[in-house]
Parts: structure tokens; C-alpha cells; sequence
């Protein structure tokens, strides 16, 4: 009985160091989630604004950049995929590469070749596990992407987009990542990247929000079309970077309602180890006491 009580207050004291490790991530991860969420919030105004002057250029002009034109017969299809570095959040990274999953099956289903680009630890061993092939590997900092990277992500994506399919360049470019719409809703989303589509919002909508606008009046210097050869790079870049501060705050929303789960079991399971500690001495200090009162029954029969 003895063992037994030794046994319970040893997994207490487990639980207990388990349970102060994961509050700290939690508390660590609430404190950054902030911070992440006024970052994507700030970042939108300057996304929202490429995509209206780039609006005004598609009104404005005739011009067919090859970002912009899309590919007769689209063979080969790049897929962006945008996990994590670490785990402990909960299904994060589970989701968005299901979610690629589904979007290679059906890219495959359209009879093209994927091209996989993966951002993120988990992408790279779910792939190298797996023993699948993929173009380029991007990792570190997912909680807290740099500009630079997202940079770098889109040269690269661009640059095998203007190289010819049978160079190994490819005719299109989705990105798979993990939306944050609030502090507990985050969902997995597909966005095509390239080609960019360059839609009009409808007369009275110019903001695509609902609100009437009115589109302002743009002048380019020194030609529409060398407006838009330098903007639509710089739109891609920004739509990346967007993705990106997104699937952080995301990350970091699943890490702290994982580790508040984690550390709400903690503590069931120290009252559940306390409960049984407290009936294993309570059954001990009850066998004692009737081995004593057996004991005195015993003498007194004797005399």
C-alpha cells in the first residue's frame, strides 16, 4: 500500500513540472498572439491599396503581363505549403497540409504535374517521411516571419513561373495556408497566386467590401505598363507576406488553446492522482488500525 502512495505522489510531482511547462508556452504564446494579430491588421491597408491601383491599371490599360496572362493547357501547377517549425498546436499544421492534400488531388484529377514548395519543419519531414519530391524548402521563424523572407519566397515562385515547363518552370502557383479569423477560428485556405487575377469590383463597389467607392483617378508616369511590370511583383511579394503573418497568428492562436487544454488535463489529473493517493492512505491508515485493534483482541484472548 505503501509503493502504491509512493507511486500516485510521483506522478503528481510529474504532472506538476509537465503542468508548469505548459502554462508558461501558453502564457507565452497569449502574449505573442496579440502582437501577431495587429500585425496581419496592419498589414491589410497596404495589400488593400496594390490591389486597387492594380485594379485601375487592368481598367486603364490594355496591357498582358505574363503574371497576369493565363497558360493554354496548364501542365504543371506549384502548390505553396505554409506549416510550422515546432508542434504542440493542437491540429495547426495537420490541417493545412490535409487541406494540400486535397488541392494536389485535385490538381492531379486535372491531369497536372505538382510541384510542391514547402514552408515550415512539419511541411518538410510530412514530405521527406513520405519520401515525396519538392522544388524548395523554407524554414525557421514561422512564428515570426520577416519580410525577407516572404521576398525571397516570391522570386523564386516568379522566377520558375517565367521559366518554360519543360525547363522545370511551372504554369501556376497556389499557396495553401491557415487563415486567422479570430482568436479561436483559424481555417485552412487555398489562394491562387499566379496567375493574379485582377478582378473589377462591381460598379458601385470599387472596394469589393459592400460600401460604394469610387475608384480614384490614377496618372502613370511613365507608362502604364511599366507601372505594372514593377507592381505586380511587389503585389506578390505583399499577398505572401500577408499569408504569412496570417499563419503565424494562426499558429500561435491553436499553440495557446492547446496548451490551455494541455494544462486544464494537468490539473484533472493531479486531482484525480490526489484522490487516489488520499484513499490508498486512508486504506492503510484503516488496515493499520485494525491489525492494532486485531493485535489487542488477540493478547486479551491469550490472558
Amino acid at each position: 500500500m505503501g509503493a502504491q502512495i509512493r507511486v500516485y505522489r510521483q506522478r503528481i510531482r510529474s504532472v506538476s513540472a509537465t503542468k508548469k511547462i505548459t502554462r508558461a508556452m501558453e502564457l507565452m504564446a497569449a502574449s505573442r498572439v496579440v502582437r501577431a494579430r495587429s500585425t496581419v491588421l496592419e498589414s491589410a491597408p497596404y495589400t488593400h491599396a496594390l490591389q486597387r491601383a492594380l485594379s485601375a491599371l487592368a481598367t486603364n490599360s490594355n496591357y498582358e503581363h505574363a503574371l497576369t496572362t493565363e497558360v493554354a493547357n496548364a501542365r504543371r501547377a506549384a502548390v505553396v505549403i505554409l506549416t510550422s517549425d515546432r508542434g504542440l498546436a493542437g491540429a495547426y499544421a495537420s490541417g493545412a497540409l490535409k487541406e494540400s492534400e486535397r488541392l494536389i488531388h485535385d490538381l492531379r484529377a486535372q491531369g497536372k504535374e505538382i510541384v510542391a514548395y514547402l514552408h515550415g519543419r512539419k511541411a518538410v519531414s510530412y514530405y521527406k517521411f513520405r519520401d515525396r519530391p519538392f522544388a524548395a524548402e523554407w524554414t525557421g521563424n514561422t512564428e515570426k516571419p520577416q519580410i525577407e523572407r516572404a521576398r525571397e519566397i516570391a522570386e523564386r515562385i516568379v522566377e520558375d513561373f517565367h521559366r518554360p515547363t519543360d525547363e522545370g518552370g511551372v504554369d501556376e502557383v497556389h499557396i495553401v495556408y491557415t487563415r486567422f479569423n479570430t482568436m479561436v477560428n483559424q481555417e485552412a485556405r487555398v489562394l491562387r497566386l499566379l496567375p493574379i487575377e485582377v478582378v473589377d469590383p462591381p460598379p458601385g463597389d470599387r472596394d469589393g467590401d459592400g460600401k460604394t467607392d469610387i475608384l480614384p483617378l490614377y496618372e502613370f508616369e511613365p507608362t502604364a505598363e511599366e507601372v505594372m511590370a514593377a507592381m505586380l511583383p511587389r503585389y506578390v511579394t505583399a499577398r505572401i507576406w500577408t499569408c504569412l503573418l496570417s499563419a503565424a497568428a494562426s499558429e500561435l492562436a491553436a499553440r495557446q488553446r492547446a496548451m490551455k487544454s494541455a494544462t486544464d488535463n494537468a490539473e484533472n489529473l493531479i486531482k484525480n492522482y490526489t484522490r487516489l493517493a488520499n484513499q490508498a492512505r486512508q486504506a492503510e491508515i484503516t488496515q493499520e488500525i485494525s491489525e492494532i485493534v486485531g493485535g489487542a483482541s488477540a493478547l486479551a484472548e491469550s490472558k
